[in-house]
């Protein structure tokens, strides 16, 4: 196993390459790298992404802590953000995040889970393993999954607590007999574990690995069922359509991949690869609702994109891409038509997918970390006229933020007035609170 540190292979991996704008560039193909050619049939931008490049930025306030993102003149979307907690953790860089009704789980370079809660942060206990630097966390019902630099995922029953110290129901894969001699299990990965995804109908767990292969586990069984070589390069991610079951990865060498599991067997078939993209791909987030299916993938090349699901044929068509991160997408969580974006260029992104189509805009540009935002996680809080979400952002700074932030609807015009008197009401309270 490399046992050089998590972030130096990280960014040695990202391998930034000099900005390409497929849908709207105006280079010609003679001022493009010799690598990098121009196709015909090149992907498009959202178009309503594309028009965030000229809104001028509203500038910060220093009498209130909210922040109104860009507005547009016509038409607006009105968005509010504020920070209501942010933490420096002195044992490193945090790499995994995850979230459930009342708690929030941080893994980072130690041998200590953090259990903060939601959504203030309080730190509440920590769960202590016997390997540290936590590439990976997933948190599912009372269940809490993580993955070790030990190449070993462990599990937790978080109903069953001691001073909020669950008790580790098992060890993926599970110790050998003392009498076989050999010191690895066959079905443990060679490399870092990257990612976690659970399939709750089937109750199986799937692990991506820098070794490029991706393993399915029997949790109630506590054993690998299949095994399989996903990609030419590392996994970077994996997430699961529930509605189907089939399985998505994407890798360093620059390819998203659809699996289906046979029917009645535990292996996995290669069903589609999805490879619009010249960079490594380190994130993806899937939209699934009663309508729609998209799935995000985020690119070193500071691109976002995404493919809508045909209901008849079920295959996945490129819609086009979002534009705006000046570095790679490291991060990506999608929240019903809302979707973050997580960058090495520091900021966190809010999009919005209009209702009916795959036209997206940029909400608003998240300032506040000084590196790269490694990884999110999102919850919602209220979902009436105005919706309100909780954002958790972790990065290479060492710090933990918590953002709440309140997304007003596509404006019409009987809303308008209502709306802006609404945000009125909001500053002039916070005045009231100086």
């Amino acid at each position: 196993m490399d046992r050089r540190s998590f972030t130096d292979e990280e960014r040695k991996n990202i391998n930034l390459p000099r900005r390409v704008s497929f849908g709207n560039s105006h280079q010609n193909s003679s001022e493009l790298p010799n690598n990098i050619h121009q196709f015909s049939a090149s992907p498009r931008p959202s178009s309503a992404s594309s028009a965030t490049s000229n809104i001028p930025l509203r500038p910060m306030s220093p009498d209130t802590p909210w922040t109104l993102s860009p507005i547009r003149t016509s038409p607006s979307q009105p968005l509010l953000y504020h920070c209501i907690a942010s933490l420096h953790r002195r044992e490193g860089n945090i790499f995994s995040i995850a979230l459930t009704k009342d708690f929030l789980f941080t893994g980072s370079e130690s041998t200590r889970i953090h259990v903060w809660k939601q959504p203030d942060c309080t730190e509440i206990g920590y769960i202590r393993a016997n390997s540290g630097q936590v590439r990976a966390l997933l948190a599912y019902g009372r269940m809490l999954f993580t993955a070790h630099s030990d190449c070993k995922i462990r599990i937790w029953n978080l109903s069953v607590t001691d001073n909020f110290r669950p008790k580790k129901i098992a060890t993926l894969p599970q110790r050998r007999p003392f009498f076989l001699f050999s010191r690895k299990s066959a079905y443990q990965h060679k490399n870092i574990i990257s990612c976690l995804a659970y399939n709750h109908e089937e109750k199986l767990l799937y692990t991506g690995s820098w070794d490029k292969t991706v393993k399915a586990w029997n949790v109630s069984e506590k054993h690998c069922v299949d095994s399989f070589i996903a990609h030419d390069g590392h996994v970077n991610a994996i997430v699961i359509n529930d509605q189907d079951g089939c399985v998505f990865t994407c890798s360093s060498d620059g390819s998203v991949k659809i699996w289906r599991r046979v029917f009645g067997e535990n292996s996995h078939i290669l069903t589609m690869t999805l490879k619009f993209q010249l960079s490594p791909v380190n994130a993806l987030a899937l939209n699934l609702s009663v309508a729609t299916c998209i799935l995000y993938s985020g690119s070193s090349d500071g691109l976002i994109n995404f493919w809508e699901k045909e209901k008849l044929s079920g295959r996945y068509n490129h819609g086009g891409f979002l534009q705006g991160h000046h570095f790679a997408v490291l991060c990506l969580v999608a929240v019903g038509d809302i979707v973050f974006s997580g960058s090495e260029d520091s900021t966190i992104r809010i999009w919005r997918r209009e209702e009916g189509n795959c036209l997206h805009s940029c909400l608003s540009v998240v300032e506040g970390h000084h590196g790269p935002v490694r990884c999110l996680a999102a919850s919602l809080e209220s979902d009436n006229v105005v919706k309100c979400m909780l954002i958790y952002s972790a990065s290479f700074d060492q710090t933990l933020k918590v953002w709440r932030v309140k997304i007003y609807p596509t404006e019409k015009e009987n809303l308008e007035e209502p709306i802006m008197k609404d945000q009125q009401q909001h500053i002039e309270k916070l005045w009231s609170l100086r």
